[in-house]
């Protein structure tokens, strides 16, 4: 039986540390953090701000969900990069069943093959000669690296560039299933593909198709029916290269808000979701299965602001403007905890914060916690994530890939 000496002992413990972490200066702080030295010594309310937030056992609990409902479908998993920017990210991933991470750019696939990332995908086309010559040089260090073309003379200039290099590169069809890249499905696709057969130094892995108009299609019925009709062509296409005798063991396409419904379209092998580990407001809005607010996955990211002033009873400013948040959407940030606060922008460095209720009695000093608009967006705006247990800071990781948008 705990005896009160005892008891009293542990609540002097659980004060004295407490008081450790608040003596700690701003340097002493920043040493820490440069270390990497700081699990269980410095809290959340240590941090400066605005911060990048990530709730661990929410980020943990969501890829868990998504590993779990694609081992129990067969389905591979290859989540996007441009998500996080993180390389650590990218590792955990995979150290929880991923084959690898997907890349929007060539300077991403770059900044993860740095620090041993492995299984990239690169789903924009290397265009270029310099780029070429990046890609060869990439394609050295992990020779497993795909890279999408959807125009002969890309396949034929980085064919070239590979038999000048004497490796060979491995090349996915990105196919046009949504509004962005690629080329046309059916003949046109298989014409390409079978330039990349008659060629000696690029290999066909698959084919690539993100249907990205499908993944925020709200309601979850319509969301079906873009998806399915997507990625339909994206399967057909993929039976037409088997027909004319041209391998195609490999179909990669999806995203958070249509995970549900591609696995169910026979012919996809591989998923590219991103947003699923850290979700945001706008996914939040699409609607899911059960209702009209997606709960799949828990809102894990959030963005620390501190209260400057208060000129009105009503009315706070945080540190976190435009240049806390990303700004491509037509909503503002959400408080994640306290209710009776609606954001407002007031300018590059602040945000306005009408109190109702409870919310009015933030003072100057106080921390309010805001859900994001847009994650990857978001992301790329910061140095550190703040990886938290509770609010206890656990990790820090870096945003490695922060700005590489070549």
């Amino acid at each position: 039986m705990q005896t009160r000496r005892i008891f009293l002992a542990e609540i002097a413990a659980v004060s004295a540390a407490g008081a450790a972490r608040r003596s700690y200066t701003y340097a002493e702080i920043e040493r820490m953090l440069a270390r990497g030295d700081l699990s269980g010594k410095i809290a959340k309310d240590d941090l400066p701000t605005p911060a990048l937030l990530l709730d661990l056992d929410l980020f943990e609990a969501n890829i868990a969900r998504m590993t779990g409902h694609l081992r129990q479908r067969k389905l591979a998993l290859r989540p996007h990069g441009k998500t996080h920017k993180c390389p650590e990210i990218a590792k955990a991933l995979i150290r929880a069943g991923a084959v690898g991470a997907c890349t929007a750019k060539i300077s991403e696939a770059e900044a993860f093959a740095r620090e041993d990332v492995t299984g990239l995908l690169i789903t924009t086309a290397v265009v270029g000669r310099h780029k070429i010559e990046r890609a060869i040089r990439l394609a050295r260090r992990r020779p497993e690296t795909i890279f999408s073309v959807d125009n002969a003379r890309n396949v034929r200039d980085l064919n070239d560039a590979a038999a000048a290099a004497r490796v060979k590169l491995n090349v996915a069809v990105d196919l046009r299933v949504g509004n962005r890249t690629g080329i046309q499905p059916g003949e046109p696709a298989l014409g390409l593909a079978q330039q990349i057969a008659s060629l000696s130094n690029v290999r066909l892995a698959g084919i690539q198709a993100y249907a990205g108009h499908a993944s925020h299609t709200a309601g979850f019925e319509n969301r079906i029916k873009v998806s399915r009709e997507a990625m339909g062509q994206a399967v057909e296409t993929r039976r037409l290269f088997e027909a004319k005798g041209i391998a195609c063991p490999w179909l990669s396409g999806g995203s958070t808000g249509t995970y549900n419904i591609d696995p169910d379209i026979e012919g996809v092998t591989e998923l590219q979701p991103g947003s699923f580990i850290f979700m945001d407001i706008d996914y939040n809005r699409i609607g899911g299965s059960d209702g009209a607010v997606y709960k799949d996955f828990h809102n894990a990211l959030t963005v620390l602001t501190t209260v400057v002033s208060k000129p009105a009873a009503d009315t706070a400013i945080v540190d976190g403007g435009l240049k806390a948040f990303s700004t491509d959407k037509p909503f503002v940030p959400e408080s994640r905890k306290r209710e009776g606060i609606a954001y407002a922008w007031a300018g590059d460095e602040h945000g306005r914060l009408t109190l109702t209720g409870a919310a009015a009695a933030l003072d100057v000093g106080d921390r309010v916690e805001f859900v994001v608009p847009h994650c990857d967006p978001t992301v790329n705006l910061y140095d550190r994530i703040y990886c938290l247990r509770g609010d206890a800071v656990e990790k820090v990781w870096r945003v490695s890939a922060r700005g590489m948008s070549q």
